[in-house]
Parts: structure tokens; sequence; C-alpha cells
């Protein structure tokens, strides 16, 4: 059984060389037997799951042909696409994970998540997600028209350029009690959403950061059973 994790695509119409990584990894690992974890941001957004449009529909269809041939797919929210829901996953048979998740592999416990609540220190971000996830509000969102949805993506996705530009380097990383905090009950920690693809060491336990997408390459995560967690690597995705 091979176990892949992947994070930060950032999938668009807008880079097609991402979206052809994409489908070339799920040919890649089609016959090996996996099962695939796509730990959040896989769209660089997400307007709802009745969106539409050619380039979604070639990876639908690859993520059909992956599931068919015994390979699953789990995907968890990200802070662009948490508006993505079961019913799009249903057209692949892909499961849905909570904000945090769990994963036993041969007696190693493994925490799962995006890496956004990691980031205490970015205060503002954590009171604007706590806002847009209330469910009262994500709803009403989705029962707008989705030409109203596109242009506030398209705000949000701005917005969000802007302010990254005046907060510090260090505000937007994790915060390394969140990190103590979240490896307490856990062997090992994965995750995304910083963009800076690492293996760390906490307290002789390892948290593993999975890297973006960029134009040719991502560092992603490959784990086989049984794991060793002191040998555990990221990978080069090229594409």
């Amino acid at each position: 059984m091979t176990y892949l994790f992947i994070s930060d695509l950032h999938l668009s119409p807008d880079h097609p060389l991402l979206v052809r990584g994409f489908l070339d990894l799920l040919k890649e690992y089609e016959n090996k037997n996996t099962q695939l974890y796509i730990l959040g941001d896989w769209f660089n957004a997400w307007i709802g799951d009745d969106y539409s449009a050619p380039w979604l529909d070639e990876i639908v269809l690859a993520l059909q042909k992956f599931n068919a041939s015994g390979n699953e797919i789990y995907f968890q929210f990200g802070n662009r696409d948490f508006a993505l829901g079961q019913k799009f996953l249903n057209k692949f048979n892909g499961h849905l994970l909570k904000d945090v998740d769990y994963l036993e592999l041969s007696h190693v416990k493994i925490r799962l998540e995006h890496g956004d609540l990691l980031c205490t220190d970015d205060i503002s971000y954590q009171k604007f997600r706590k806002v847009i996830r209330n469910p009262l509000l994500l709803g009403f969102l989705k029962s707008m028209p989705l030409s109203f949805r596109q242009k506030l993506a398209n705000g949000f996705r701005k917005k969000s350029s802007e302010t990254k530009e005046l907060k510090s380097y260090d505000i937007m990383d994790v915060n390394q009690h969140a990190v103590e905090d979240a490896l307490k009950q856990v062997d090992l920690l994965i995750h995304g959403h910083t963009h800076r693809p690492q293996i760390h060491d906490v307290n002789g336990k390892k948290r593993i950061v999975l890297g973006d997408w960029r134009e040719h390459e991502a560092q992603i995560l490959e784990v086989q059973t049984p794991i060793n967690t002191s040998k555990v690597t990221l990978t080069t995705w090229r594409y």
C-alpha cells in the first residue's frame, strides 16, 4: 500500500501546467494501490460544488479512473477551498476529512491538517477564518448565484495577497507552541499551508511540511508501510 500526501496545488484554469502535473501524478500512482491524501488548497478557489468547466471535468474523469483502479482519494479543507463539499467528492468516491484528522500506520499515529490552524500568531486571519467558516454564512454564500460567488472569491484572493505583503514572515508561519500541542498525542504531524517544505524534529517527533506546487515541481510525501519515521523524506515531483 502506498500513502501519498500532497497539498497547496492551487489548481485553476489560469495555470494549466499545474493541472497537467496533477493529472500526471494520478497516472504515475494509478497502479500502485494508492491512498491519496490532499491536505487543502487543492484548488486556488472553490465557489461551489455546482461549478463546472472543461478543465475541471478533465480532473474529475482522471479521478474516476484513478478510483476505478482500486485507489482512494481523501480531501481536507484548505483556506482557499473550504467550500468544497462531499457533493463534488461523490463524483469519484472521494472522502472528506475533518479539519484535523488522524491516521494510524503500523502503530505510528499521524495527525493530518492543512496547517492554517497552527498559525496562531496571525490573529487577523484566525478571526476571519472563524467568521467565514460559520455554517450559516457558508450556507448563505452557497445559495447565491455562481457569478456573485466568483466575484467574491476574486475579491478574497486580492485581499489575501495585499494582506500578506503587510505581514511579517514569522506571523504567517506556524506557532511553535501550537505545533507542540498538536504533537502531544501523535508521533507524526503532516501539513501544508506555509509553502515552506521541510521535515522538522520537534522533541523527538516529526513535523512534515508539504510543499506548494510551483511552475515545474512540488515537494510531496510518499510513505510505504511499515513506516519508519526516522527515514521519511520529501520527494520532488517534477512535471
